[in-house]
C-alpha cells in the first residue's frame, strides 16, 4: 500500500472529509497540519505551488485536495493508486 501524506489545518472541513474517506477505506496517513508550523507550510508551498488544504499526496502522486481526491474515488480510481507498492 502506497504512503499517504496529508499536509492540514485546524478547523479545515475539506481536510476532515479527506481523513474520513481515507478512514473508511482503512488506510492509514501521515497528517502534517500546517498551522503554527512555518517551515510544513512553506514545504507543502513549495512542493505543491498551492496554499489551500487539504494537500494530499498518495506516493510520489500529488492527488490535491479533496475534490480531486472524491473524484479519484467516485470515478473508481482511488482504490488502483491505494494498492501501488509504497515508498
Amino acid at each position: 500500500m502506497s504512503n499517504v501524506i496529508i499536509y492540514t489545518a485546524n478547523h479545515c472541513l475539506y481536510c476532515v472529509m479527506a481523513k474520513r474517506l481515507f478512514a473508511s477505506k482503512q488506510v492509514s496517513y501521515t497528517e502534517l497540519n500546517i498551522d503554527k508550523n512555518s517551515e510544513l507550510r512553506a514545504e507543502m508551498l513549495q512542493r505543491t505551488k498551492r496554499r489551500t488544504v487539504p494537500q494530499i499526496y498518495i506516493g510520489d502522486v500529488h492527488v490535491g485536495g479533496f475534490d480531486d481526491l472524491h473524484a479519484l474515488d467516485k470515478a473508481k480510481k482511488l482504490d488502483d493508486l491505494l494498492a501501488r507498492p509504497g515508498c
